[in-house]
């Protein structure tokens, strides 16, 4: 026996046959595979854990700048509040599509949100007790907003906060999930013929002397490993300048690129915006009166509520203790993820240490034979 084995060549007499041989080589892939995955399972779950945690933290804070605008709808303009509830519903809809990497135009889902709030408020606000507007002077009124900026400046600033804002959320993200990609690579590493041929002789072959107790030498390993994960930590700058783009990226999203204050924030800038509409009212029911057609019923002040009427007192969204904020969160993930930044370039270390190379015991397996170390 042994005539036929093509890596672990006896010196002597030895008890392997080509058969074993090869399944000792198919052991020694799937040791390989199994210790990359225990070495990546740590940071694969800190980063999959974070995509989630994040993406689910988006889309909270989504519902509740939703539900901010809502009670501004409700508390300060009750006779039009539950209609315009479903222009605030799909405002919130399409913002939560472009984050999760929808090809929508935010400028378009703010238009469209002015555009469908104006008739309302013509017809609530500075019309009260006019009927509805038909097709024909709801689609005039459409148009007039534009053409008048009704909302004043309001609709482009809100477009510029949103648009930078969820911009930088939507690339954190995908970021994130390019990182989770990265990493799965590491799992699913192709083995050369002589990396599976170098992983056989180091763990197995000692087998076929009949030195089932042997461990490879440290230098061995480390030798062995460098070689068969030369392409993995070739990654490693690439790695390192990741952590370090996510950290920029992270560091960034403040002021109009913080999705959170952006947000929370919008209540009081459509709040504002139709403020703007009703300081403007006299002028405007005129001009929208030539080009639309005058109300037929007249415009009965009285009958605007005192709600409806701009409330400078209105309460601003109230701030989250700074360490529960997603910036908080942020910062956490990237210090976290810098305790890994040389995960590629130790690859080799930490298979061998934890595929039982010997790193004190004076005697160890150099691949042809026990040594002293």
């Amino acid at each position: 026996p042994g005539s036929d084995l093509q890596v672990c060549i006896p010196k002597g007499s030895t008890c392997c046959s080509r058969k074993m041989e090869e399944k000792y080589q198919a052991a020694a892939r799937l040791n390989m595979e199994q210790l990359l995955q225990s070495a990546s399972m740590e940071l694969k779950f800190l980063v999959i854990q974070n995509a989630a945690l994040f993406q689910e933290a988006f889309e909270i804070v989504v519902r509740h700048a939703r539900n901010f605008t809502n009670t501004m709808f409700r508390k300060h303009y009750q006779s039009m509040g539950p209609r315009a509830l479903k222009f605030v519903g799909e405002l919130f809809t399409d913002i939560s599509l472009y984050i999760l990497g929808s090809d929508i135009s935010v400028n378009d889902m703010i238009n469209e949100f002015f555009d469908s709030l104006f008739p309302l408020v013509y017809s609530h606000l500075i019309n009260p007790g006019f009927p509805d507007p038909s097709v024909e002077m709801t689609e005039c009124l459409r148009a007039a907003r534009r053409d008048l900026k009704v909302f004043g400046n309001y609709p482009k600033v809100m477009m510029t906060q949103v648009s930078k804002s969820l911009q930088a959320t939507r690339v954190f993200l995908q970021a994130l999930n390019l990182g989770i990609e990265v990493i799965n690579t590491t799992d699913h590493l192709k083995f050369s013929k002589d990396c599976g041929r170098a992983l056989l002789k180091m763990w197995y072959c000692s087998h076929c002397q009949g030195l089932l107790l042997a461990k490879p030498c440290a230098s061995y390993c480390g030798a062995v490993m460098h070689g068969c994960l030369a392409g993995a930590v070739d990654v490693d700058g690439y790695w390192r300048e990741y952590i370090r783009s996510l950290e920029g990226l992270a560091k960034g999203m403040r002021g109009v690129y913080d999705m959170e204050h952006v947000l929370l924030s919008l209540f009081s800038l459509v709040r504002d915006a139709v403020g703007h509409v009703q300081k403007n009212e006299g002028k405007l029911s005129a001009t929208v009166g030539r080009l639309c057609g005058r109300a037929r019923q007249r415009r009965r002040r009285s009958a605007a509520s005192p709600e409806e009427r701009l409330d400078e007192k209105a309460p601003k969204a109230a701030r989250a203790d700074r360490e529960e904020t997603l910036s908080g969160r942020r910062r956490e993930l990237i210090t976290k993820l810098k305790s890994h930044s040389s995960f590629y370039s130790s690859l080799p270390e930490y298979v061998c240490s934890r595929s039982s190379a010997v790193q004190n015991d004076t005697r160890c397996w150099n691949g042809q034979e026990v040594v002293e170390r």
